[in-house]
């Protein structure tokens, strides 16, 4: 073994705070994971994790390496991908970090496909609403929907949708249909946590204001926002994926329609620090691709109800990760850094 493979396996240990976690990522069993953080502090000469029974963190001196190999690695991975890249087959190992829930649906079957076409590329997803860092966590691409300011990222969009504003049938039959996005004041908001204030953006007459609203409660994920609108708790606004289904059966009933905004994009961003490798690049197209082909975002695949009393529940696909993922392309190309 050697020492790159030994930081890298101890850098996956670090990331996850788990042996078993780190395993599953990187393909070896728990023990062998184990090996490798131990022959690497044998050969450093000093501890780099402290370990118990129930939890796992870094020692000072681990800390040291961790923050210290992120650009060794990035450098070796990025020369292997430039390797690679000169071969006309996608193959290696591939990372990928998305909104939680974003696995359900059409993206499982975008996945499936790309696995099935190219057997040589191994997909490592990671899942998370949390601000993560591309190059410190080895991220390949990012799928998010929303803005993105940070300059070292370079943006493709994938497919535009709208959002929605929604509640069940008995909420607004309970409070009244709002007629103004202003009328909003007086309901109940389920917000997502990870935004900085209560405000909804509106347009009207072509003017984008932002309107304040009481929130009744807060999630860091919409998945679950849906599903407590369903359940009658408020009124919810999201991406019109998610609750499409929802909304064609009645469980769901939008308004303000008139007043959305329509700015809103599905993104694949990456970092202009890590090389393009083939699979890496054969992702991208693959991924613009399949989102034309379906044209308008399609509707998430509903579940059975969650609640004999209440409307049909469901869990949906496409949420959106404030933090890591704000962005926008420049309109006149498709691969740009975002402007701010």
């Amino acid at each position: 073994m050697d020492g790159l493979d030994l930081i890298k396996t101890f850098r996956e240990v670090a990331f996850r705070r788990s042996f078993s976690r780190a395993a599953d990522s990187l393909g070896m069993s728990k023990a062998t994971v184990s090996r490798y953080v131990a022959e690497l502090e044998t050969r450093s000469g000093v501890r780099l994790l402290n370990r118990s029974t129930r939890s796992l963190s870094l020692t000072d001196a681990g800390q040291v390496l961790l923050d210290r190999s992120t650009e060794l690695v990035a450098m070796a991975e990025n020369t292997l991908n430039d390797l690679q890249g000169h071969g006309s087959t996608p193959r290696g190992r591939l990372r990928m970090s998305a909104p939680n829930g974003m696995i359900a649906g059409w993206m499982s079957d975008v996945i499936a496909e790309f696995i099935r076409l190219y057997p040589e590329v191994y997909v490592s997803l990671v899942f998370t609403n949390s601000e993560i860092d591309l190059i410190e966590q080895g991220i390949d691409i990012h799928l998010t929907g929303g803005r993105i300011d940070d300059m070292n990222l370079i943006v493709r969009r994938l497919v535009q949708f709208e959002m929605v504003v929604c509640a069940s049938p008995a909420y607004w039959a309970r409070r009244g249909i709002p007629q103004l996005p202003e009328d909003l004041a007086r309901h109940d908001v389920l917000s997502y946590s990870l935004k900085p204030s209560t405000h909804l953006p509106f347009v009207t007459d072509g003017e984008a204001y932002d309107v304040p609203v009481h929130s009744r409660m807060e999630a860091n994920d919409a998945v679950a926002l849906i599903e407590l609108a369903l359940r009658g708790v408020g009124v919810a606004y999201v991406p019109e994926p998610l609750a499409q289904s929802h909304l064609e059966r009645g469980a769901l009933v939008p308004v303000l329609r008139e007043h959305m905004p329509r700015d809103h994009w599905l993104y694949a961003a990456y970092s202009q620090r890590r090389h393009n490798s083939a699979a890496m690049r054969a992702m991208l197209d693959f991924l613009e691709q399949s989102m034309a082909q379906h044209g308008d975002p399609p509707a998430m695949p509903a579940m059975p109800p969650a609640s004999p009393v209440m409307p049909s529940a469901a869990t949906c696909a496409l949420s959106m990760a404030p933090g890591v993922a704000r962005a926008t392309a420049s309109a006149g190309r498709k691969d740009t850094p975002p402007r701010q």
